[in-house]
């Protein structure tokens, strides 16, 4: 038996061997660090018995698949000291996700902070006893009746739903036994350093009409060097945390009454997202984007023509009961029909194309409860939409065009260094989600990809993430805790022409079709402010930042002065407040820092009499005292560049 390593070196054996053996023939510290093994680019088990050539990779907690296999073994400690702890619990799921591990319970338990200090402790137990991980399986029939004895309703119902023939295979440590894939560590001893962090409310299977469990986060490590800067890193993420910092400075705020998903935005927030709109449109402007203003709600036969209403009606806020009304509204999850509709109302010739519509759309999404987050996950957001009608001449122009203006606002934000690229493409085993159109989604996907090859875009591929009408290139963040969340796309349409019956008169005077690309430059005004917020801990660049300078009077007797500093200011374009409270100026100085201001200007007699003003810079600290004209240049530059 041959087995080439992922260095090229090979090895020779007479007989069938482990791949635990094969780590430890390599290497005795190999095996010790050794938490799982790639076989012919499958991972598997270090049990796994290997009988026939391969290329063997050994990996590692370095390796992403190696960490994997290491914290989904901690999720099963986790669930076997519950069950220790409150054998009635039922068990859901417990993967291995980027930061650690989770593990959802059904039970009548509450899991409080002080519940959780004793299921880590248990688990501890569980590690120390070292206890030999074993994999079997069984057939469909035994495995149901595992489930059945043991009261696991919900392995049950997975097994009831996997496919017949399909391997069942169990993991036991111990006295515990679960429904596992893998793989899994050798024994429990491996896991050195361990946390459960938090609690949350998951529904089953993400369906807020299943029954809410209670989910159990938590990471491991092998060092618990490693452990405590990861939990650093999580504390300095949590302080930078939009949610956090957004409420604590007043960008926003949530009530109940007015529903969930239905952030509030406060003036501060409301400055920032009107000053990126303005960014925002009068570029498109300069862009050739023609603006558009349309309806919030539309009929249902609009959203049937355009395929919403069979694809997306699930997502959408429907006004009426079809059965009973004649008439049918929703609220609109997009704006593409609603400009189609512009672009019908008379005849177009080549000439004509490429039309650019652009528009600052309110959307509405049926988002479930579970998934909704501060700004980032809401009901109702603001998109910064465009559609381009062009001819298929046209359509790698106009690709470039979408995507040279998509580089220059993450430019102009700064977040350019901070996104990856996604390439969502149809899922031909899901027909149901998408137009049936197997030839037009293969033609419009090649047709994308070599653009994107083109453009030298590295990205990487996502079956069944398109747009029930096209592929498309999603732009992708991540929050402060590494959770991935499209910022912007762009997408290819080569079907609501069709349905829509969208037309123009080519140079042959023949009708055509046209193609479509949907986009959003900025993409969501509140995930968008949600992630600068985090990217700059809530220091705002100047040209964006709500409040851009506050004048701070060391006394009563210099507020009129900070008062016509603020006129000057303000009739330069600069956005000014003055505090002239009776108190301190130290006090007000720090508070101004703690509002992450970017620039504070004290004024008392010297400044007065001098024409001057002391600046404090948010980010240099004091600069000392310059003449007014001088600052108003400097600022006026920096917000003109934006500067960031």
């Amino acid at each position: 038996m041959k087995i080439t390593l992922k260095d090229g070196s090979a090895k020779e054996y007479t007989g069938a061997l482990s791949l635990y053996d094969i780590a430890k023939d390599i290497s005795e510290g190999l095996a010790r660090v050794a938490c799982a093994a790639e076989v012919d680019g499958g991972v598997v088990d270090l049990r796994y018995v290997l009988d026939h050539d391969a290329q063997v990779n050994i990996l590692t907690f370095d390796t992403p698949a190696g960490q994997a296999a290491f914290r989904h073994t901690a999720s099963h400690v986790l669930a076997q000291a519950v069950k220790r702890l409150y054998p009635d619990t039922k068990l859901a799921i417990g993967p291995a996700i980027d930061s650690g591990f989770y593990y959802d319970f059904d039970s009548e338990v509450s899991f409080t902070a002080e519940t959780l200090e004793a299921i880590l402790a248990e688990m501890k137990k569980i590690v120390k006893e070292d206890l030999p991980i074993e994999r079997y399986t069984l057939p469909r029939a035994e495995a149901l009746k595992w489930a059945e004895d043991a009261g696991e309703t919900y392995k049950y119902e997975l097994i009831s739903d996997l496919p017949e023939g399909e391997e069942i295979s169990f993991y036991r440590q111990g006295d515990f036994v679960d429904l596992c894939a893998g793989p899994h560590l050798m024994s429990t001893g491996k896991l050195k350093a361990m946390a459960l962090t938090h609690t949350a409310g998951a529904y089953w299977r993400g369906d807020e009409k299943n029954k809410m469990l209670q989910r159990i986060y938590g990471t491991a490590f092998p060092k618990k060097s490693e452990l405590e800067a990861h939990l650093a890193a999580v504390a300095e993420a949590r302080s930078r945390d939009h949610n956090k910092i957004g409420r604590e400075l007043e960008y926003f705020t949530t009530a109940d009454v007015v529903g969930q998903g239905l952030p509030l935005l406060m003036p501060k927030g409301a400055k920032v997202i009107q000053v990126l709109q303005r960014f925002v449109e009068d570029e498109e402007e300069r862009r050739g984007y023609l603006l558009t203003k349309t309806p919030y709600m539309a009929k249902s036969d609009l959203y049937k023509l355009s395929g919403h209403w069979d694809h997306y009606k699930e997502g959408m806020f429907v006004l009426g009961d079809e059965e009973k009304d004649d008439e049918v509204y929703a609220l609109r999850p997009m704006t593409c029909p609603f400009q189609f509709m512009i672009y019908k109302a008379r005849p177009h010739s080549y000439r004509d194309l490429p039309l650019r519509y652009g528009e600052t759309s309110i959307l509405f999404r049926n988002e479930a409860s579970g998934e909704m987050h501060g700004l980032t996950r809401v009901r109702q957001f603001t998109l910064s939409e465009g559609h381009l009608v062009c001819t298929p001449e046209q359509l790698e122009e106009e690709f470039r065009g979408v995507i040279d203006l998509v580089d220059y606002m993450m430019h102009t934000l700064g977040i350019e260094e901070d996104v990856s690229y996604r390439f969502s493409k149809w899922d031909p085993n899901n027909r149901e989600k998408y137009i049936d159109q197997p030839e037009a989604w293969e033609a419009t996907q090649a047709q994308m990809r070599a653009m994107l090859d083109r453009l030298g875009i590295e990205y990487v591929e996502a079956e069944g993430e398109a747009a029930f009408y096209g592929p498309k290139l999603d732009i992708q963040t991540k929050n402060v805790y590494g959770k991935e969340d499209t910022l912007i796309t762009v997408q290819i349409d080569f079907a609501l022409a069709e349905r829509l019956d969208m037309t123009y008169v080519d140079k042959d005077n023949q009708k055509k079709r046209p193609y479509i690309i949907h986009r959003s430059s900025i993409g969501c005004y509140e995930r968008t402010l949600a992630m600068l917020l985090e990217k700059y801990a809530g220091a705002l660049p100047t040209w964006m930042a709500p409040v851009q300078v506050r004048v701070l009077p060391i006394s009563e007797a210099f507020v009129e002065y900070a008062e016509s500093v603020q006129k000057t200011l303000a009739d330069a374009g600069v956005r000014v407040e003055v505090d002239a409270r009776n108190e301190k100026i130290g006090y007000k100085i720090r508070e101004a820092q703690m509002e992450k201001i970017p620039y504070m200007l004290v004024v008392g007699e010297a400044e007065r009499d001098a024409g001057k003003v002391a600046v404090r810079s948010r980010a240099e600290g004091d600069k000392g005292a310059v003449a007014l004209a001088d600052f108003v240049k400097d600022i006026s530059y920096e917000i003109a560049t934006r500067a960031h």
